[in-house]
């Protein structure tokens, strides 16, 4: 079973809470991750016991949070950011993306990325509800499969971390239907290996 992933506007505090967008709550001490261009776009956190209910064969860790960052701002219209245009279709290069995992939700603080001029560089947050769905769901979701057969193709032996669809709510465009896969090996999954992860943007 896959766990979809729905999104909620709302004006609750959702510091140490699962969500999309917004600014990471990350432990004292880290570094914000960037590419060797630029800061990456902060795509969503997970507070893991919120989908402990929904993974019903324990594959993610049930306590602490998980944090997945790309450039993809440029896809964002509403971000109007330009990051790495070179990473397109395909694979994506290691600097581009990442997936971090903190062990605990204790001392987590916004961290509140902005542009020169002083605004957010970050939408607003919102609310994550999660629900359980068949492994091929073809929208936002953690697990599973890649919808797209062709991604599930070229990493036979992977797990769906996370699928990214398009969405007009935000004017994230994927060129023609696309979706973003962050694919991890089961082997690296079970021994929380988040640098194994691997990108694959697909489009027709």
């Amino acid at each position: 079973m896959a766990i979809s992933l729905k999104f909620v506007s709302t004006t609750e505090d959702l510091t140490g809470k699962s969500k999309w967008w917004g600014a990471p709550d990350l432990p004292d001490g880290w570094d914000y991750p960037c590419s060797e261009l630029s800061p990456l776009t902060f795509v969503c956190q997970i507070r893991c016991e919120d989908i402990a209910a929904y993974d019903k064969e324990g594959l993610l860790p049930h306590t602490g949070m998980l944090y997945f960052f790309a450039a993809i701002g440029e896809y964002v219209s509403s971000l109007d950011i330009d990051e790495q245009s070179h990473n397109g279709l395909g694979e994506w290069s290691d600097d581009a993306y990442r997936v971090l995992y903190s062990p605990t939700c204790e001392n987590l603080s916004p961290y509140k990325l902005l542009f020169e001029d002083g605004e957010p560089a970050y939408l607003e947050a919102e609310k994550i509800e999660f629900c359980c769905v068949e492994d091929n769901y073809d929208s936002f979701k953690l697990l599973g499969r890649p919808y797209y057969d062709e991604i599930a193709e070229l990493y036979p032996d992977a797990v769906s971390l996370l699928q990214i669809d398009e969405s007009d709510d935000w004017g994230l465009r994927l060129y023609d239907c696309g979706m973003m896969c962050f694919m991890i090996g089961k082997k690296a999954l079970k021994s929380q290996k988040w640098e194994n992860t691997k990108l694959y943007f697909h489009s027709f």
